[in-house]
């Protein structure tokens, strides 16, 4: 018998695989680490917005989303949170990304994971 917990952990779990082999994709077209500033920055491109129009729909000013998207400026965890479900994608993606950008900043060389409690 398969509880409801269960089945929510194994979602969860093919969601990551999918999410990681989508991000490793990604990391072979841009040679080089995916970041969150750079996934911002694709959503946006993929969607056509200027800077000033996306950094609205993340309630941003535009300059702290070029920062971001530039690396000059990194996110906290809850905040990336907040633009994944603003863009309506998965929390998790968007809090890894913001941890491993602030361990690399860091130098430490270390990878994220990250999964729902």
């Amino acid at each position: 018998m398969t509880t409801k917990r269960s089945k929510d952990s194994s979602e969860n779990k093919l969601m990551m695989k999918r999410n990681a082999k989508e991000e490793s994709a990604l990391e072979s077209l841009m040679g080089g680490p995916l970041t969150l500033g750079l996934a911002l920055e694709s959503l946006r491109r993929g969607e056509d917005l200027s800077q000033t129009d996306f950094a609205k729909r993340l309630k941003i000013t535009s300059q702290k989303l070029c920062d971001i998207e530039k690396g000059r400026r990194h996110v906290s965890p809850k905040r990336a949170a907040q633009f994944a479900k603003r863009l309506g994608h998965p929390m998790e993606v968007f809090v890894r990304l913001a941890l491993q950008d602030q361990l690399n900043d860091g130098g430490l060389k270390l990878k994220v994971s990250v999964e729902s409690a």
